[in-house]
């Protein structure tokens, strides 16, 4: 219906309008199951908790769905990355980051590591009846400032309420789309004998920290989540460096799952070398009290880059200009055979085998 003049400053309809545009404020404390049926209790959460927090152009319309300009996205490239995760970590907030943070960047990373620029996300939430719902601005919260200094938009999502003891507190779902550059071609298949392996930094801190956050060791340590947004280390690799031969994030099973999943893949052997792997003494003491191995603990801002040995000093130099890599370094090579075996040189120059994860070694990591 199309509005006069008049009708539109009438008092009365700009008393309504402000009415029905005002976004509600949420007074209850804790989650109720009212707050999933669908009724004004959910749209209240819905417009107080995620649309205030998420607020684009896109999410603004409340649709079903996001309705996203495909010419936009051709003029970026000439392919759509998309993936979608899940995250269930305990604590939901833990040193250097948080399980919002961590959905955000995990999925980010997820589309970096194959050359795509991020652009649109979707958030599904599962609450527990009973979560505190400053518990749940705060991990929103979070989501919004991670997807804002990643440059990502949230477009989507949904809400559901479980009863009480049927999940533990909070479960976030995320998808996201990028879009990969015209000639941009990042898979594990094409990885070749005689090229180098480079990580970006330290190893195992996210997996550590969640450890030592959940409080059921006596152990102190001052190790923080490594948890952060890779797409633009990624874009500086690719810029000097467009044939880029496999790239992946290392997250649940660590580095060591990494390298056996390229291995795998290509047909071809790893050599790592243990003096090259950068790994904090605090973490190496955590694994060393309780028996484990640092090269499965969980990451969330590492990634494994393999290029042509002729590349990777070139593209080594250019990550540590990166406030994300500055203790990139080259850890190893892969060799010809045998084929699929992952093994580390130690520091005493012997050899083992890196086997595949059996079991897990900490489990809600992310």
């Amino acid at each position: 219906m199309d509005l006069t003049s008049n009708q539109l400053q009438n008092p009365l309809f700009q008393k309504i309008e402000q009415v029905r545009r005002r976004q509600p404020k949420i007074r209850d404390t804790h989650i109720t199951l009212a707050h999933g049926s669908g009724g004004k209790a959910m749209r209240d959460l819905i417009d107080d908790i995620f649309v205030r927090s998420f607020d684009n152009p896109i999410l603004s319309q409340l649709e079903d769905q996001a309705s996203i300009n495909l010419a936009n996205l051709l003029q970026q490239g000439d392919r759509l990355a998309f993936t979608t995760d899940s995250y269930v970590v305990d604590p939901l907030f833990f040193p250097g980051s948080d399980i919002g943070e961590l959905a955000i960047n995990g999925t980010i990373n997820d589309l970096a590591v194959s050359g795509a620029k991020p652009l649109y996300l979707t958030c599904s939430v599962i609450l527990e009846e009973g979560l505190p719902v400053e518990t749940l601005r705060r991990v929103v919260a979070s989501m919004q400032a991670a997807a804002k200094n990643a440059g990502v938009q949230i477009v989507t999502g949904d809400t559901k309420v479980v009863h009480r003891g049927a999940a533990d507190k909070l479960f976030i779902n995320t998808a996201g789309i990028g879009i990969i550059p015209t000639g941009v071609n990042i898979s594990a298949h094409n990885i070749q004998p005689g090229d180098a392996i480079i990580i970006n930094g330290e190893l195992g801190n996210h997996g550590t920290a969640i450890l030592i956050a959940r409080g059921e060791l006596a152990l102190e340590t001052d190790i923080k989540s490594d948890c952060q947004p890779l797409h633009t280390l990624v874009e500086t690799i690719i810029n000097v460096c467009p044939e880029i031969h496999a790239m992946r994030d290392a997250t649940r099973g660590g580095l060591a799952t990494v390298l056996n999943e390229f291995a795998m893949t290509s047909n071809v052997g790893i050599r790592i070398h243990e003096k090259s792997i950068p790994i904090r003494e605090e973490v190496k003491g955590v694994c060393e009290i309780l028996g484990l191995d640092p090269l499965y603990l969980a990451n969330e801002g590492k990634l494994v880059v393999v290029v042509k040995q002729d590349k990777a000093d070139q593209v080594l130099s250019a990550m540590k200009t990166h406030p994300a890599a500055k203790d990139a370094c080259i850890v190893g090579e892969v060799i010809a055979s045998p084929p699929g075996v992952v093994f580390l040189k130690t520091a005493f120059g012997a050899e083992r085998i890196v086997d595949m994860l059996v079991g897990d070694q900490l489990p809600r990591i992310c």
